[in-house]
């Protein structure tokens, strides 16, 4: 599967950005998807993970921030990011498992070229 992320930007602390990772391919529905994300000078960080059940499951540092959702019939997966914050800044980037057991930051194989969001204070 090949991931395209998009919507990252420029916003103000407290704003708002959606972003959206489209996929290709013919089993999406079978994928669970997640979002990383890598701050400069930092290691990547788990953001949250969309299991193909539709199950959810956030970092301790998004939680009732960030929104993730899924429509298999586009092939997509968004995260909705509110209350944002500067520290929020990074490069986002969505991965894709395949066949994968549990809830948590591994196993994941394919990965999308990444968004930058920025938030300025």
């Amino acid at each position: 599967v090949q991931l395209q992320a998009s919507g990252g930007g420029l916003v103000q602390a407290g704003g708002s950005l959606r972003l959206s990772c489209v996929a290709s391919g013919r089993t999406f529905s079978r994928y669970d998807m997640g979002w990383f994300r890598q701050a400069p000078g930092k290691e990547r960080e788990f953001v949250v993970g969309i299991r193909w059940s539709g199950d959810t499951y956030y970092g301790d540092s998004v939680k009732a921030r960030f929104t993730v959702s899924r429509d298999n019939a586009k092939k997509s997966v968004y995260l909705q990011m509110s209350s944002l914050k500067p520290e929020d800044t990074a490069v986002y980037y969505c991965a894709a498992r395949l066949g994968v057991s549990g809830y948590g930051d591994y196993g994941y194989d394919y990965w999308g070229q990444g968004t930058q969001v920025t938030v300025s204070s």
